[in-house]
């Protein structure tokens, strides 16, 4: 079915978007696990090559606010999401061909694995910026968390299945079944992507004049980007980005090694343990989405009572993580892990939801450049959160006289690091204060907190609760 420009997007064409993810999202996966995998194991090579690879493929994303604007002043994103997962494919590509070539000629196949994952990382960066400028323009307000949770479960989605299918095929391994492999993923993803956004975004429309065609360069860039950042709610939720997506980052190469040690887990039990986790993520990804959807005309808390009041639970649960390492077995360690995913769950999905509302505030044609920004805030922190959690765990080891008292310490500034994300989350802006119930007439949220300019709603008890833990 084809849209006209500006018509609201429904179901069927957000789980179109979520179909692209779930393609970009097995795309990725394969080559940041499985060949990580293939590195380190078949080709015996220092774990610090994928590692370095991998950061590669976030630095580049550094990219993603000039790729935004393009595709704002191009007025159309589906060019950009088409061309994105045609890199992407083609970094795939060359990164096997590159695994390949190790085996013979080693230093030739290094560089051209460099290669391939900056090819990796641009086609990340303009495929999944310009998919969330789009369902930020495109989705109802009132639909945006739930259109955010079912793009996000789709993307796990499209992780399970291509590593299961993928990894089932990769059997015997060989060079050549694993280019072959990769070449059917990158033709899948292709295909598909070609096919849902076929007719999706109707013909290409100037947002506002202040968006004209002449509008192109290094300077017109700079000043748009100079635009987003003059701006507080932006600079405030960019730097929002980064605090609490470093916090959840940091804690991911360091949990299973920490279960392993203190706990006694094999490693069987803490793969297990990771499962228990995303289970949680996903849970209260669908959690905060029911809950930021209207139903029989009620809404239960706003978008920033619920990114601010996942942050403090995610401190919270990392807290339990601290008195886990003070206990040792015997503490439910599952169940922590557990509640941990649930409330980073919560805040991840209820701050992209956020997102796509604080992309349409502020100057006129600048979704794609805001977007962007926060996008390359998260590749950032995603770049530096396993080598912090890592690095800070390894310090902290030779510092401490325990290993229950380094993981402790690691735990704990995870937990203060989401303390301080949720003070950015909620912090109102200069002159504007949540009153508190019964302190005289209510006033609309929008504009009083960091991260809900546009929320339009009114504060609720979640908010006020949350608004206290913070204070």
């Amino acid at each position: 079915m084809k849209l006209e420009a500006n018509q609201h997007f429904g179901i069927t064409q957000v789980l179109r978007l979520g179909l692209v993810q779930a393609c970009l999202g097995g795309l990725v996966v394969l080559m940041t696990s499985t060949l990580n995998r293939v590195m380190v194991v078949e080709l015996a090579l220092p774990a610090l090559l994928p590692g370095v690879l991998v950061a590669l493929h976030y630095a580049v994303q550094l990219s993603r606010p000039r790729m935004g604007w393009g595709s704002d002043v191009g007025g159309r994103r589906t060019p950009w999401i088409v061309g994105g997962m045609a890199v992407l494919a083609a970094g795939a590509l060359l990164a096997s061909a590159s695994v390949a070539w190790m085996e013979t000629q080693r230093a030739a196949g290094v560089a051209l694995a460099f290669v391939a994952f900056v090819l990796i990382g641009l086609g990340v960066a303009a495929c999944g910026t310009t998919l969330l400028v789009l369902l930020a323009k495109r989705v109802r307000a009132e639909r945006r968390a739930a259109s955010a949770t079912t793009v996000w479960v789709m993307m796990i989605f499209g992780f399970a299945v291509t590593a299961g299918t993928a990894g089932r095929f990769l059997d015997p391994y060989s060079p050549g079944r694993l280019m072959a492999v990769t070449g059917v993923v990158a033709a899948i993803a292709m295909g598909l992507t070609l096919l849902a956004t076929w007719r999706l975004e109707g013909p290409a429309v100037a947002d506002t004049p202040a968006a004209p065609a002449a509008e192109h360069g290094a300077s017109a860039f700079g000043t748009a980007l100079r635009e987003v950042w003059a701006d507080p709610p932006a600079r405030r939720f960019t730097l929002f980005i980064f605090v609490s997506m470093l916090a959840f980052s940091a804690q991911d190469l360091i949990l299973e090694p920490f279960a392993g040690s203190l706990f006694g887990f094999t490693p069987g039990r803490s793969t297990q343990l990771s499962g228990v986790q995303h289970g949680g993520v996903l849970l209260g990804m669908l959690a905060a989405a029911l809950a930021g959807s209207r139903w029989r005309g009620r809404q239960f808390g706003s978008l920033s009572g619920w990114t601010a009041g996942g942050c403090v639970a995610s401190g919270i649960a990392l807290a339990g993580l601290v008195l886990a390492a003070a206990r040792g077995p015997g503490y439910p360690l599952e169940a922590n892990v557990f509640v941990l995913g649930v409330a980073n769950g919560a805040f991840s999905v209820a701050a992209i939801g956020s997102m796509m509302r604080l992309a349409g505030e502020g100057p006129p044609a600048r979704e794609g450049v805001r977007i962007g920004l926060w996008g390359a805030a998260q590749a950032v922190a995603f770049a530096l959160g396993g080598l912090v959690g890592t690095g800070a765990s390894d310090l902290a080891h030779r510092l401490l006289p325990s290993p229950a008292m380094a993981y402790a310490a690691v735990f704990g500034a995870e937990a203060l690091l989401f303390l301080v994300a949720a003070w950015l989350a909620f912090r109102p802006l200069p002159g504007n204060r949540p009153q508190r119930p019964g302190s005289g007439r209510r006033r609309p949220l929008a504009g009083r907190s960091g991260l809900s300019g546009a929320d339009r709603l009114q504060p609720g008890a979640l908010d006020h609760a949350v608004w206290r833990v913070v204070q």
